[in-house]
């Protein structure tokens, strides 16, 4: 900043027109801020950046007028603070009409506006529009003013330059002064109100912009006030100015090109835009500390280590889930520093009139730096834990996933009313309501789509409910026609073992000759299948009945505790004739001590007959069927019955497990007569061993043989000196 208030070389009037023009162009960055930081952050926060912009610079105008100025640029004590000219214009009337010192004031608020405005971003997404405004009232009365005077006083008062600016600081248009302390106050208020939900943690990720053109048009119009603001440093309108200009022009394309190149090198999907143009403003604060003092070179060489610095800078915050919503720290705060440091390393000693070594320079601008940064951010810092006791600076959780737009300021979108409606169908289940469609809008696009998929899915529920009814209506049929079919079995066996009992008895008689001699052998022999019939029919009622009761879930067990051995025993009279008439050999291996087994021992009779007789039923002459038991390693108990008849081929057996399913050999015709039956065997053999909570397993193959085997729980053996009774 020029030592000498509007000291002119081309008339006062060229002058004044000069640092008005500039201060436009310095407000416009307003607009440049507003653009940038909404286009960073999430649709449903663009309206309170855009408020927060509009009410800061408005708040920080009107405390810079009534007393940021003053204590700023008003007469010094011992270069820390100025005590004259608060309330601009009011108590020194001669100030107010005097175009130099109002122009000059005008741009300084534009100044502080900048400053206040930098931290709006950073904080975004989470922090209450209150608290903010308290952070912006601390930043444009108290923190800025108060460092502006150490740096810049003397402007208005030349004999009276605050302290720093004795020692030999120099920053010409504010990289310290305006961006850095604007990012130590950034700095303090992240750290106080912590980082947005979802930033970080195990299912954390990076939070992108809704509106990356957006973003660009306001750094472009950043870009453009940056003019103003170098420029107008000058406070006069001469020789310096077109230079200026270049450098700044300069820096800002060598940072945006060195960030765009980094993001290139570093990001596996191409160079990256937002830090693209994070370089091209990082470019701009690196060189607004030196700008009057260095080359075109040198300017490059700043502006593309700033953009260097901004981008280390950004993963640093990363790294340390210090969560800039906008980069606003690595972008003002870290190349402020540099641009700052960079006014001793390469700036021109004559220019820059200091009368210092460029060693001393260097020392004096460090001393600048540190006081800034140990001032801005502990009184920034306490002021803001204090304000946070009392009232929480942050949105609760709940109004952080709304979003600041409803929670602070009752403001909608229309991709919110979209969402809106789509949570509430999601938490009510009524689907029926069509979400509102704003045109030719990308909300309004989704929300179409929504709307035809919401159809589409009311269309299939209906049908599915339409399927579910006549499913129902078929069970509840079909219950009815089972029920029916049980009562009409149990009807049935009772009409049909009647008579059934009759042609067994009487046949025998016959049979036995116990009434007298029948007459020839022929009726004997009549009489002998007729007996024979009867007991096969009888066999095939019981069976039915049976399938039918466990079916209907009707069929109890009986349990108890008996020997294996003696059961097989027990069934091997009733197939010994079968297997003696077709010359098969039937033997029972299971050991006589095996252990006692708990189970239905009317149930397993009926298993192992049922197994038996098919082995017999499918065995050649000459061949051989044999009963096994033993305990596997998983100390379940295994039964397995062993043929080496004709076998069935395995795409076979789950069909040979249907009810109602014969399988044998068709090509043999003695074979097929001897499968005569329903078919019911195996099917109930399975049923029952399902009701012991075993497993049934049958392995074949044709022309070698068959395996079954019932493998039954663990629990189901007897250990020595068990009760009886089953718990």
């Amino acid at each position: 900043m020029s030592g000498e208030l509007l000291a002119t070389n081309s008339g006062p009037g060229i002058d004044i027109f000069w640092v008005l023009a500039c201060t436009i162009l310095v407000m416009g960055m307003q607009a440049g801020f507003a653009c940038l930081e909404s286009g960073l952050v999430r649709a449903k926060n663009s309206i309170n950046v855009a408020i927060k912009n509009v009410a800061d610079f408005c708040l920080s105008s009107l405390v810079y007028w009534c007393f940021g100025f003053g204590i700023m640029f008003g007469a010094s004590t011992l270069g820390w603070i100025g005590t004259t000219d608060f309330l601009f214009g009011h108590a020194d009337p001669r100030n107010f009409y005097s175009a130099q010192t109002t122009a000059f004031f005008l741009f300084q608020l534009a100044f502080c506006g900048t400053a206040v405005t930098i931290v709006s971003g950073a904080v975004a997404e989470r922090m209450k529009f209150s608290g903010y405004l308290i952070v912006a009232g601390l930043l444009s009365g108290i923190v800025y003013p108060v460092f502006g005077h150490w740096a810049w006083a003397g402007a208005l008062y030349e004999d009276a330059p605050g302290w720093l600016a004795q020692m030999g600081f120099v920053d010409f248009a504010g990289s310290t002064v305006v961006h850095s302390t604007g990012g130590w106050i950034a700095l303090a208020a992240i750290l106080t109100i912590g980082p947005r939900i979802g930033r970080f943690g195990p299912q954390g990720k990076a939070i992108e912009g809704h509106d990356i053109p957006l973003a660009a048009l306001g750094m472009f119009l950043l870009w453009l006030g940056w003019f103003g603001f170098n420029g107008g440093s000058t406070l006069l309108f001469s020789n310096n100015v077109p230079p200026i200009l270049l450098n700044t022009l300069l820096a800002s394309c060598a940072g945006g090109m060195a960030a765009l190149a980094m993001s290139w090198c570093s990001d596996n999907h191409g160079p990256n835009v937002v830090r693209t143009m994070c370089g091209v403003l990082a470019g701009l604060v690196s060189i607004t500390a030196g700008c009057h003092a260095v080359g075109p070179v040198s300017a490059i060489i700043i502006g593309a280590t700033g953009g260097i610095i901004a981008i280390f800078a950004s993963n640093l915050l990363i790294w340390a889930q210090i969560d800039d919503a906008v980069d606003a720290i690595p972008v003002h705060l870290a190349a402020g520093v540099w641009g700052t440091l960079a006014v001793a390393l390469f700036g021109n000693l004559e220019i820059l009139g200091t009368g210092l070594s460029r060693p001393q320079q260097l020392f004096a601008q460090f001393a600048g730096i540190a006081a800034n940064g140990f001032y801005a951010f502990t009184v920034g810092f306490v002021v803001l834990k204090i304000a946070n006791y009392f009232s929480a600076l942050r949105v609760s959780a709940y109004d952080e996933k709304r979003g600041l737009n409803v929670s602070e300021h009752g403001a909608s979108t229309a991709l919110f009313e979209v969402l809106e409606v789509m949570e509430h169908q999601r938490n009510s289940g009524d689907f029926t309501a069509t979400v509102p469609v704003e045109p030719f809008t990308e909300a309004g696009e989704v929300a179409r789509r929504y709307n035809g998929v919401r159809k589409r899915f009311v269309s299939e529920v209906a049908a599915r409910e339409q399927v579910a009814v006549k499913l129902r209506q078929a069970k509840e049929e079909a219950d009815i026609a089972n029920t029916a079919k049980s009562q009409f079995l149990a009807n049935m066996s009772h009409e049909l073992r009647t008579p059934l009992n009759a042609i067994i008895g009487f046949s025998e008689i016959m049979n036995t000759e116990l009434m007298g001699p029948v007459g020839t052998p022929q009726y004997k022999e009549y009489a002998q299948d007729i007996h024979n019939a009867g007991q096969h029919l009888l066999s095939l009622i019981n069976d039915i009945l049976d399938l039918s009761k466990i079916d209907a879930n009707k069929r109890e067990l009986e349990e108890s505790q008996f020997n294996l051995f003696e059961a097989v025993e027990s069934v091997m009279p009733m197939i010994r004739r079968r297997a003696e008439e077709n010359n098969v050999q039937l033997s029972n291996n299971v050991p006589a001590d095996f252990p006692y087994i708990w189970a239905d021992l009317r149930a397993m009779r009926q298993i192992i007959l049922n197994l038996l007789s098919n082995a017999v039923k499918f065995t050649p002459s000459g061949g051989a069927v044999s009963v096994t038991a033993l305990i596997e390693a998983d100390g379940r108990i295994a039964i397995k019955i062993e043929d080496t008849g004709i076998g069935i081929a395995r795409s076979q057996i789950d069909r040979a497990l249907l009810p109602f399913e014969q399988i044998g050999d068709t090509s043999n015709a003695a074979t097929t007569n001897k499968a005569q039956g329903t078919g019911l065997g195996l099917p109930l053999v399975a049923a029952l061993v399902r009701l012991h909570c075993g497993t049934f397993l049958l392995e074949s193959e044709p022309g070698v043989g068959t395996r079954a085997i019932v493998r039954l729980p663990a629990d189901r053996i007897v250990k020595s000196g068990q009760k009886l009774a089953r718990i």
